[in-house]
């Protein structure tokens, strides 16, 4: 059995489906559902995205790239930092005088980090 027909049978056994009440909300035909899970048919890829969708996962998991269904297959990590003018911009957003002008600063500065620049 392949990789992607494994995960197919995971995912309709791990909410107790039938093959066939899989099939019914796909609008397959058992037989299909058979063949995909035993690796005898490869489901098309527009099938494989409406499972991921309906499954909440990725496909990189569907397609066995990782074992994590959120398929963090790679790891974010932002750059540190933001450009200069970004400062002066937040400096002019906020009033001095208020109490949460320091809190707001900072929480905005983080978020700010946070963005992957382009």
């Amino acid at each position: 059995m392949n990789v992607c027909g494994e995960r197919i049978r995971a995912l309709r056994e791990s909410m107790n489906y039938s093959q066939m009440k899989f099939a019914q909300i796909f609008d397959l035909g058992q037989s299909s559902v058979v063949r995909y899970e035993k690796g005898e048919a490869s489901p098309p890829l527009e099938l494989l995205v409406r499972i991921a969708d309906y499954f909440d996962v990725s496909l990189d998991y569907i397609f066995g790239r990782t074992d994590n269904p959120q398929g963090k297959l790679y790891e974010y990590k932002p750059k540190n930092g933001y450009p200069a003018d970004m400062a002066n911009f937040v400096e002019m957003c906020f009033d001095p005088k208020s109490p949460m002008n320091a809190k707001l600063k900072q929480t905005l500065v983080q978020l700010l980090g946070e963005v992957d620049e382009e």
